[in-house]
């Protein structure tokens, strides 16, 4: 079998669930999780209830000299955004041809 990386929290999880296994083999009770326990945990993906914007952006490769990327990358978390952002008010102001 292929081994397989995994984060802290998914092998936390994995040796929890083999815990239980190990358990209900024994007879044993699993761990019970309560409301409170389950609101405490760390979630993925987008929330319940949101859509996918209708306009989706599109993955490319590009090159940028490196003093542009440092600058916006120094911006922190969100520096695409702001990037993609300042290359949406650049075409406001020149002509796209």
């Amino acid at each position: 079998m292929a081994e397989v990386k995994m984060d802290a929290e998914m092998l936390a999880f994995a040796n929890d669930v083999a815990e239980s296994i190990r358990q209900a083999k024994r007879g044993e009770f699993a761990a019970v999780h309560t409301p409170e326990m389950v609101a405490g945990y760390k979630t993925r993906g987008r929330p319940v209830g949101t859509t996918k914007p209708s306009t989706t952006k599109q993955a490319v490769t590009i090159r940028y000299s490196p003093d542009v990327l440092a600058a916006f990358r120094s911006m922190g978390a969100g520096w695409q955004a702001k990037m993609d952002d300042a290359l949406r008010e650049w075409l406001r102001t020149h002509s796209a041809v």
